[in-house]
């Protein structure tokens, strides 16, 4: 398994706690840029007054730096473009008891 797919299946651990939902399915994750044992996340969050904002990006930092090799995690959320429910899988869709 390359290292995307291990950063990926790692970002699957991090849950929202309002939602229970993690934040992969949600569509939080606008971008990951993994050079050496260097991780860059460019994420977002569902609202930009989430009062949740510190514990989830810290998630997604503790997550990834358990992979092997990886030495630094680089977090950064942004507003632009806004969280939508469309960014969202069909797995969080049905979690929230949705059907496609």
């Amino acid at each position: 398994m390359d290292v995307r797919e291990l950063a990926m299946q790692q970002l699957k651990t991090v849950i929202d706690p309002e939602l229970g939902i993690n934040v992969v399915d949600l569509g939080l994750i606008y971008d990951l840029k993994i050079a050496g044992g260097q991780i860059d996340v460019l994420m977002t969050l569902t609202t930009p007054g989430c009062p949740l904002h510190d514990s989830i990006a810290g998630g997604v930092k503790r997550a990834l730096e358990q992979i092997d090799g990886v030495r630094d995690v680089r977090v950064q959320v942004t507003w632009n473009p806004p969280w939508t429910p469309e960014r969202m899988s069909e797995e969080a869709l049905r979690q929230l008891g949705h059907f496609s």
